[in-house]
């Protein structure tokens, strides 16, 4: 059986720090910024651009007649963010196609649906995720705990409003994923051999 795992995660959980060492545990790929670059290379776009589109931008260019779909003309103003959103979903297909991986965002769980991955949510207190962003902050920023908190609910709010491009279910809801894991004040390198085990028996361990 196939084995692909994708991680929706909230801004500061270390979600992408889980999906990699969860990657590297079970000795398969991890596909994250590597999404945003192959975009980027096959349109001739910026990178930033491409980032900014995958979790924000699509939606203003998005209009309500095409649905969840993205087989129509286009309209030149919409144009390339749903030549994003198309090479996005392309792109996510091939690494399934290709067998076992992690994908971390980009709504893979909803894309890949076909390919019945494993979706797993990652989440954690307020006080947790500004911790681990004030942590890991860039040389030089220095935001208050209001301004990152304001931070990563405006992250937050874009990931929702993506997800509604593809689909009706809720973002964070636990009724999304088929587990949901809370790391508040955990090193996520200790939760890793517990969620090796759980996907071996998800996907039931080879002979």
């Amino acid at each position: 059986m196939t084995r692909i795992i994708t991680i929706n995660r909230e801004f500061g959980s270390g979600g992408r720090e889980l999906g990699k060492r969860l990657a590297d545990a079970l000795g398969i790929p991890c596909y994250d910024h590597e999404i945003i670059e192959m975009i980027a290379k096959e349109n001739g776009f910026d990178e930033r651009y491409v980032a900014n589109v995958s979790e924000t931008s699509i939606e203003a260019a998005y209009p309500l007649t095409i649905g969840h779909r993205f087989n129509v003309p286009l309209m030149p103003v919409m144009d390339q963010p749903i030549r994003v959103a198309v090479a996005q979903r392309k792109i996510l297909e091939n690494f399934a196609e290709k067998g076992d991986c992690v994908i971390v965002g980009r709504c893979a769980d909803v894309i890949l649906r076909s390919f019945d991955p494993l979706r797993i949510f990652v989440y954690a207190s307020m006080d947790s995720k500004v911790a681990r962003c004030q942590a890991r902050a860039p040389e030089g920023e220095n935001l208050s705990r209001k301004e990152m908190e304001r931070r990563i609910h405006q992250v937050e709010k874009s990931r929702a409003q993506f997800r509604e491009m593809y689909t009706d279910s809720r973002w964070g809801a636990k009724e999304s994923y088929d587990l949901c894991l809370n790391t508040s004040h955990r090193e996520i390198k200790d939760l890793i051999p517990a969620l090796v085990s759980f996907t071996e028996c998800w996907f039931g361990k080879e002979e």
